[in-house]
């Protein structure tokens, strides 16, 4: 599977971006039809603490997934994402 990862506003650095393919690639054991990842960071302009959003596309064969997830910190945010990611993926193998 292609991950494609785009920072907006600020740049990662490699540990975060590792992270995020290690999160990301694990979803191919619960769907082998995954063709490609997208994953969005941003920063939020809140002032809180809970101001860094990431959001992940999954194009499976047949249809896109997407969650969204805002925290403290982007690698709680990506994992966050991953695991309602995997629930979708679940979710689609049984209607299948």
């Amino acid at each position: 599977m292609e991950v494609n990862i785009q920072t907006l506003h600020f740049d990662a650095d490699k540990r975060l971006l590792s992270f995020i393919h290690d999160r990301v690639d694990r979803l191919n054991h619960y769907h082998q039809g995954i063709i490609q990842g997208d994953v969005i960071l941003k920063l939020d302009k809140n002032n809180d603490a809970e101001n860094k959003v990431a959001e992940i596309k999954l194009h499976v064969s047949g249809s896109d997934l997407f969650a969204k997830r805002q925290c403290k910190s982007f690698e709680e945010a990506v994992d966050n994402s991953v695991d309602a990611l995997r629930k979708q993926l679940e979710k689609n193998k049984t209607r299948r």
